[in-house]
């Protein structure tokens, strides 16, 4: 038997690549002789870059300005492609990610997407011709322009002087400097993973419906749509490009600024990593699929991780099992994707008053993991 063991990240205990070895010995356990191969996803957001990484992509790390200016180290990959040129692979979530800024209003206010920029950089310094930007995990409400500033781009204000960094000075911004500005970008091609539909600005746009988790109070959040509003109608100016699309709120607005001076494309996450690392490949050779997340939920059900996967094996003929750390669908959604069995992390973990210790599930998510799969298979 030839199993594919392809699961997502399980968020908060395990990454794909950690899961995945927690499910490979489970099957091991119960076909010894079963060739297993382990290939993370992901969707697009956190965990891209380990997917590609896993995929053969090369892993390097560069010194850049954090969020709100603290250098981080943050990781990207790049790879050769069939085209004469090499895709380089970047996270928002590695240079401007929520994880290296306290969420509170001021910091929202700071936060900026400038060590991006610098890592776009350092991708064309390396001879990149494609860029793929996963968006998730980011810290910033800027609408791209700290990651522009990097690239030489220089917003200025009513009286012709640089505005600080962060989506709080969005609103100064009257003018744009662009004589410095990265030539290369013209001729390369940036394609960036985006699930959500949410506009740049307005009631449903960056500030409103992402800005809170970042530590964006009310008034911080009015203060971020406010300049978002202006930094589009400053980008219009500049270019004749409408920022404002369905998706260019991810990321706090980060794709606006690439939609308005580059070629870039919006695409589906998943099916974008899919195509990067060769998923389809790995299907081709598969007699069973076995994949998970830490959450299967419905919005996992609009074929995100592991439901994209599923149908594209559904859609090959071949099985799917599913261990996820809690699922919150019916078996009736799941078997609408192929997916002909499931269990959850919640059914191990110990019991308190009756209920699921969820903090024991997510400190023993690896050994749980390997249980529920040899349970799973032994009862398929």
């Amino acid at each position: 038997m030839r199993i594919l063991i392809a699961p997502d990240k399980f968020k908060g205990s395990l990454t794909a690549t950690e899961a995945a070895a927690a499910i490979a010995e489970g099957a091991l356990r119960v076909y010894p002789d079963a060739v297993v191969t382990r290939f993370p996803i992901a969707d697009g957001g956190e965990g891209t870059l380990e997917a590609a990484v896993a995929a053969g992509y090369e892993e390097r790390v560069n010194a850049v300005t954090g969020p709100i200016l603290k250098p981080v180290g943050a990781a990207w990959a790049i790879r050769e492609n069939s085209f004469g040129g090499a895709t380089a692979v970047i996270e928002t979530a590695q240079a401007s990610g929520l994880a290296s800024m306290e969420p509170t209003p001021e910091n929202s206010l700071r936060a900026h997407s400038y060590g991006c920029g610098q890592l776009i950089a350092a991708a064309l310094d390396a001879g990149a011709t494609e860029i793929v930007l996963g968006l998730g995990g980011s810290a910033m409400t800027d609408g791209g322009s700290g990651a522009l500033r990097a690239l030489g781009l220089k917003p200025l204000d009513a009286t012709g002087n640089v505005v600080p960094l962060g989506g709080g000075s969005l609103a100064e911004i009257a003018s744009l400097d662009v004589s410095a500005l990265d030539p290369r970008l013209a001729d390369t091609r940036f394609r960036i993973a985006v699930d959500v539909r949410n506009p740049l600005y307005g009631s449903d746009g960056a500030a409103h419906v992402f800005g809170p988790q970042k530590g964006a109070d009310p008034d911080a959040v009015e203060l971020l749509d406010a300049g978002l509003r202006n930094w589009a109608s400053v980008l219009r100016e500049a270019t004749g490009r409408d920022a404002n699309v369905p998706g260019a709120g991810a990321a706090g607005g980060f794709p606006a600024s690439f939609l308005a001076f580059t070629e870039a494309e919006l695409e589906g996450g998943f099916e974008l990593v899919a195509g990067l690392t060769g998923l389809e490949s790995q299907l081709d050779g598969a007699d069973l699929v076995i994949t998970g997340e830490g959450s299967l939920d419905t919005q996992s059900l609009s074929g995100k991780g592991p439901i994209g996967l599923a149908d594209a094996a559904r859609d090959r003929g071949i099985p799917v099992l599913v261990v996820a750390g809690r699922i919150a669908v019916t078996p009736e959604d799941l078997a609408k994707h192929g997916v002909e069995g499931a269990a959850q992390l919640l059914d191990i973990a110990q019991k308190r008053d009756g209920e699921p210790d969820i903090a024991d599930a997510v400190a023993n998510a690896a050994k749980y993991l390997a249980w529920a799969t040899s349970q799973l298979l032994e009862g398929a």
